[in-house]
């Protein structure tokens, strides 16, 4: 006769799960928004389209991302409350360039060892990621996967749509030779180049290392600084259009850094020229951290704008006669804008003054 073997035995808690999903239901719970029609629970989830009919041409968007190895810091340092607000960042502030509305996310989560407790920092993270993109959290998967991953390992997916109205989408086909580029300040290196990262500083140093305050990151420690949740921009953006701001594209500075996603804004006949100085001096903030790591891997400034968004998180194109009005409209949602370059004939591409 065989053994008796319980699925528990195999390695799949069954009853960690349902605690796990008991101590999310009010993280999710505290995203709803217009349009939910159901919670956690159901076999799929359910949103209300019905007031997509008042659209012109409605037109849905999606976009689905992960953390990336920022996730092998934060494990390492037991900081899973904020990497679930980097997931969000990632997959709504896709959506948002193209002015579409981000409507609802899907998490999900695969983890070697269930544990309910670390499972409703990560969740909850993505909860507040979820209310700062305007976004609700209408549901997702945990799948335990023990003999495939370590037990204190996890990985993390996540799913965002979005909608808006045709006649009003943003993009390169708006954009016109001497519109200006303005920038929306990034909140340090977001969750992109962490395999960078990682082999340059963090793997080359013991936990007290990066825990110590540190006089060149303006008195942060590296773990702080490099475990900085990416800023979210959607919910600024999309308030900020319905305010009406006057924007002809944008461009979420994710990797590849400014060289390669600015130049996704760019019709095939015009170029972004970025005003940067032969050291790689800009007239904006660069988070120090970014500085931090680009001198620890020897980056020369054309690799550094290849990899990082150097405090350029979000980046908006605009007539020069609406930059006024569109700056303040971002202000106003609490962002700030900064110039950042112009747009110039070319071959759809960035390039740099020096």
């Amino acid at each position: 006769m065989s053994e008796h073997m319980s699925y528990a035995d195999a390695g799949v808690d069954v009853d960690e799960g349902a605690r796990a999903v008991d101590a999310i239901k009010g993280a999710a719970a505290s995203t709803d928004r217009p349009g939910v029609m159901e919670g956690l629970g159901g076999f799929g989830c359910l949103f209300d389209a019905a007031p997509f009919k008042a659209m012109e041409h409605p037109v849905l968007v999606s976009g689905t991302d992960g953390v990336g190895t920022k996730l092998a810091l934060a494990q390492r340092l037991g900081r899973n409350d904020t990497v679930g607000e980097d997931l969000v960042a990632m997959c709504a502030d896709d959506v948002v360039v193209t002015g579409a509305e981000p409507l609802f996310f899907l998490d999900y989560v695969a983890v070697g060892k269930l544990r309910a407790e670390e499972m409703a920092q990560v969740v909850g993270g993505i909860a507040a990621g979820c209310r700062k993109a305007g976004c609700a959290l209408i549901g997702g998967e945990m799948a335990e996967h023990p003999g495939v991953m370590a037990a204190d390992d996890y990985d993390l997916a996540g799913f965002c749509v979005g909608v808006v109205d045709a006649p009003k989408m943003l993009g390169k086909d708006n954009v016109r030779e001497g519109d200006v580029i303005l920038g929306l300040a990034s909140s340090g290196i977001h969750s992109n180049g962490y395999s960078l990262v990682r082999a340059a500083v963090t793997d080359r140093m013991d936990d007290a290392g990066l825990l110590e305050p540190r006089a060149e990151l303006g008195g942060e420690s590296l773990a702080d600084a490099l475990l900085a949740p990416t800023a979210i921009y959607s919910g600024a953006v999309v308030r900020a259009l319905a305010a009406g701001a006057h924007v002809h594209a944008l461009a979420h500075i994710t990797g590849g850094g400014i060289t390669e996603n600015l130049d996704r804004a760019m019709p095939a006949d015009l170029d972004a020229l970025v005003e940067r100085g032969a050291d790689g001096s800009v007239a904006w903030d660069v988070p120090p951290v970014i500085g931090y790591v680009s001198r620890a891997a020897g980056l020369t400034p054309d690799e550094a704008f290849k990899t990082f968004n150097m405090g350029v998180g979000m980046a908006v194109v605009c007539a020069p006669e609406d930059a006024e009005q569109v700056s303040a409209a971002f202000a106003e949602q609490g962002f700030p804008t900064f110039a950042v370059g112009t747009v110039v004939p070319g071959e759809g591409k960035v390039r740099y003054t020096a």
